[in-house]
């Protein structure tokens, strides 16, 4: 609240105390209820017999502002610790792989990933890059509706230990920031671009509230070595617990949309339960 609003607040009341011939001055007790404009209780007269013969006042004379900058915050998210080194797999969770997607969303690949995963009913995580998220916001809001995970991964893709830790700031705080305009809520989870970590990532990240998730199996799809190809990678290295490392931006992504619908009913076939971390 500006201070200004404060003092008008302060001078209704005195005025009240002045027309009433109060002595003293009662306290308020001023609560806070969540989306709930604030009433103030009707003032008791105090003092002697003049205060209980003063004429009523209009109430509209000594609403209050609420003094709402001295309230606390209905709800404060805990930072999480600050790692040396980013999560690699899910432990202790039984039959289950994540399935990640970078550096989108891109209009022309993000869309044929979010079908595959809606027809066989299943969770995924996307590590947007803020320079695209920008442009697509719809597609972020189509993969939050779909309880997909989105992630940070910086603003434009650098190389996260070149930076100055004013930069690495501005590349990880820049992206949440527009997360949490377009869906409601800041980011839980970041990823550094090539998987190049350094101390000053891992502190703002964990400032900004996200834990570090890198990956156990690389696809590889980035270097587009065919669809079949991807698929093998994909298979050979499922296990429980794995993290798979996909992308569907950055280049030509088709055969990374192809692969998923090839390994993805595999996997499924083979009892494995596709899922993403909760915090």
């Amino acid at each position: 609240m500006k201070k200004d609003q404060m003092l008008r607040g302060r001078r209704s009341v005195l005025r009240i105390a002045a027309c009433l011939g109060a002595a003293a001055t009662a306290g308020l007790l001023v609560s806070e209820r969540a989306q709930t404009p604030l009433r103030s209780a009707a003032p008791r007269p105090v003092g002697g017999p003049q205060a209980a013969e003063a004429p009523p006042v209009n109430a509209s004379m000594y609403r209050l502002q609420p003094m709402t900058a001295y309230t606390p915050p209905r709800f404060r998210r805990a930072v999480p610790p600050v790692r040396r080194r980013p999560f690699l797999r899910m432990s202790g969770a039984g039959r289950t792989m994540v399935l990640t997607f970078d550096d989108g969303p891109d209009p022309r690949y993000t869309p044929g990933i979010l079908r595959t995963l809606r027809e066989y009913d299943v969770r995924a995580m996307f590590f947007v890059c803020g320079e695209m998220a920008a442009d697509n916001r719809d597609l972020l809001r189509e993969m939050a509706d779909a309880g997909h995970v989105v992630g940070n991964h910086t603003w434009s893709h650098p190389m996260i230990p070149r930076l100055p830790p004013s930069r690495i700031r501005e590349e990880l705080g820049r992206t949440s920031e527009l997360i949490e305009e377009t869906l409601g809520a800041p980011p839980l989870w970041y990823r550094a671009p090539f998987g190049a970590w350094n101390r000053h990532s891992f502190e703002i990240g964990a400032e900004l509230g996200m834990e570090p998730l890198a990956w156990t199996v690389d696809s590889l799809d980035w270097t587009e070595p065919g669809t079949r190809a991807i698929v093998r990678r994909v298979l050979d290295g499922a296990a429980p617990g794995v993290v798979v490392l996909s992308h569907d931006a950055g280049g030509n992504r088709s055969q990374s949309v192809a692969a998923l619908r090839a390994y993805l009913p595999e996997l499924l076939g083979a009892g494995y339960r596709i899922t993403v971390p909760r915090r």
